[in-house]
């Protein structure tokens, strides 16, 4: 199936992780087609081991360092990026990270704006940097990378959740206020997954533990949440905007 890549340059942000999201995305959208693929990451030298993997599985790409929770850099990193390859056509928001834990009483209210920075501003910034490119163009797709704990009330207050879940009404709003500039916006909600959000000498014995409680029997992988993403990037899903996709091996229906 030709998911309509070819000649399309994409920005795939938090794509440093060498077993995160932001890197299979990157890689998956090489593998299908797409020309270029411009990779941000607040870790440079990781940005650059994810960018030579894109060249090397068939892209054009540049690795960009940026700290998405700064408008300025971020203008500037999409600045780059057009700069190099043109207006963007295809936005991942993947960045993000879990800051804060424990007691709602005993979190520390700096760690709260951190998070809501990083989850909720991040990727709010950088698609206010690329739409005017795709306003030009009369097309885009947006895909943020949400949480399925936006849906999960069960572990306490957590700010992460929070940010998550207002990035759900973010992406439906301003998939309406795009929908007559021909700009879709989706967002992908994973579950758990082995990526850095697992961290500790305790992780296998985690990810065991997920694999029997989740519904589906398995923890959600960085290639379930890339097939979804280019699901929603692609064509295949021209008719549909505004839509939170949870996979998340039936933990949140």
């Amino acid at each position: 199936m030709d998911l309509g890549f070819k000649g399309q340059v994409a920005l795939v942000t938090g794509a440093g992780s060498q077993i995160g999201f932001g890197k299979e995305i990157a890689l998956s959208l090489a593998r299908e087609g797409c020309e270029a693929i411009a990779v941000t990451d607040i870790n440079l030298d990781d940005a650059k081991l994810t960018c030579e993997a894109v060249k090397a599985a068939g892209a054009k790409s540049i690795a960009v360092k940026a700290d998405v929770t700064n408008k300025a850099e971020v203008d500037a990193m999409v600045k780059e990026v057009i700069n190099e390859f043109g207006d963007i056509d295809i936005l991942c928001n993947v960045a993000g990270a879990i800051m804060g834990s424990g007691p709602f009483e005993d979190q520390d209210p700096a760690i709260w704006e951190k998070e809501v920075a990083l989850n909720l501003f991040n990727p709010m910034y950088v698609a206010a940097a690329v739409l005017p490119g795709m306003r030009k163009k009369g097309k885009g797709a947006i895909v943020n990378i949400g949480s399925g704990s936006s849906h999960m009330y069960s572990h306490g207050v957590g700010v992460y959740a929070q940010a998550k879940g207002a990035l759900d009404i973010f992406t439906k709003q301003l998939a309406t206020a795009e929908a007559p500039n021909k700009i879709r916006v989706n967002c992908v909600a994973p579950g758990p997954a082995p990526t850095n959000f697992i961290k500790g000498p305790d992780k296998q014995a985690i990810i065991d533990f997920l694999k029997k409680e989740l519904p589906l029997g398995r923890a959600t992988s960085a290639e379930d949440i890339a097939n979804a993403t280019l699901f929603f990037a692609s064509d295949v899903s021209i008719d549909i905007s505004g839509q939170v996709l949870h996979v998340s091996g039936a933990s949140v229906m």
